[in-house]
């Protein structure tokens, strides 16, 4: 498992494991996981030739039978030699309600690495007081803090954010308040740091530590303040059609600007760009993990395009009947200011989802007193 809080570079972290297995000849199966449906995630992963499983509606902890029925399916269709799995950013306690039930009920079949915990460099320095900044409110720094907890690695991602005197300041931190991790520096946009990492997956099992304790109503409230929104939205233009990756920017800097003025911490928005009719998959896709960052395009078509369909991934601490009212005011703003050459832009919501998720029910919670 490859966790993290919201916007640490997971999927990213995912993908590049998963390339790297696979160029040592290993068949590799991936599982996503989330609270509702239509994942920027999966549509990312699939569009990279990589056989993807979607678990939606709870996370892998509350849909256990899920996960290993997701495996099976993988199992049946291209047997895979190494499953990686991309937990949702808001859970945790995962190695009590997964590592050590699939390790009981499932160790013939399954042999579990060390659970990795990813964190961007800027949210980490602002939970451990490094750095000021915009941050969470206490009931979800809680979660964060969990997740680093039972982390057997923490990989501090994007390392090349931070000054090296910044850096080894927060690699300290991260050393001294979670001791039973091993802290890495990657950076997954320049590939240092990340043979050694996987080397260690590769290598490593679970360590199978004695179980944390968690609170599981300061959990459910942290989970509660977060709001969730998934959407597709249909984009359709006249004449040469529009830029492709201008598009699905202009979008998430309207959605961006909406949130930033109501004063919504934006955790993660993803969106992903598929023009109809594309026989290659490649799709464009753009990021923004912090209210004080901007949205970058991780992937890009150079296109332009007559039609396609962009799914929408939001989570931010904000009722997400705001979130809603966010997406359609940039929807909107972004067709009305469609320049000249784009005339007849149309974008519509075709599907829309957005909650709060609910308390955590694990399937099963293992608990162990020693390793």
């Amino acid at each position: 498992m490859i966790g993290g809080f919201l916007g640490a570079g997971k999927t990213t972290a995912v993908s590049l494991l998963a390339a790297h297995l696979t160029a040592q000849g290993k068949r590799v199966g991936l599982i996503t996981n989330d609270q509702g449906r239509e994942l920027v995630d999966t549509r990312m992963l699939r569009s990279r030739g990589f056989a993807t499983e979607e678990i939606a509606g709870g996370c892998f902890c509350c849909r256990f039978h899920s996960l290993v029925e997701a495996a099976g399916r993988l199992t049946a269709g291209s047997q895979p030699d190494v499953f990686i799995a991309e937990p949702v950013g808001s859970c945790t306690d995962l190695v009590a309600t997964v590592t050590y039930p699939l390790r009981r009920m499932y160790g013939e079949n399954f042999s579990v690495a060390p659970v990795s915990v990813l964190v961007d460099p800027v949210r980490a320095q602002r939970v451990l007081g490094l750095a000021e900044g915009g941050g969470f409110s206490s009931k979800v720094t809680y979660i964060y803090r969990k997740q680093l907890e039972e982390a057997d690695e923490i990989v501090i991602n994007k390392m090349d954010l931070l000054e090296p005197a910044a850096l080894a300041a927060l690699t300290e931190a991260l050393a001294g308040a979670f001791p039973a991790a091993r802290v890495r520096q990657v950076s997954c946009r320049t590939g240092e740091g990340l043979d050694a990492w996987f080397a260690a997956l590769e290598q490593g099992t679970h360590d199978g530590r004695a179980t944390m304790e968690v609170d599981y109503d300061v959990y459910a409230e942290g989970e509660a303040l977060l709001g969730w929104l998934n959407a597709t939205v249909r984009m359709a233009a006249g004449g040469d059609g529009v830029d492709a990756d201008g598009l699905i920017h202009a979008l998430a800097s309207a959605l961006h600007d909406d949130l930033r003025t109501a004063g919504a911490e934006v955790a993660h928005l993803k969106m992903t760009l598929s023009p109809d009719g594309s026989l290659s998959g490649e799709i464009a896709a753009v990021n923004l993990v912090r209210n004080d960052f901007v949205p970058e395009l991780s992937q890009r078509l150079d296109d332009e395009i007559t039609g396609a369909q962009i799914i929408v991934n939001l989570r931010a601490e904000a009722p997400p009947e705001r979130l809603e009212q966010a997406l359609r005011a940039a929807v909107t703003a972004v067709a009305e200011a469609a320049p000249g050459d784009a005339a007849n832009l149309e974008l519509a919501v075709e599907h829309l989802e957005y909650f709060r998720p609910g308390r955590p029910e694990p399937t099963h919670r293992d608990v162990v007193t020693a390793g």
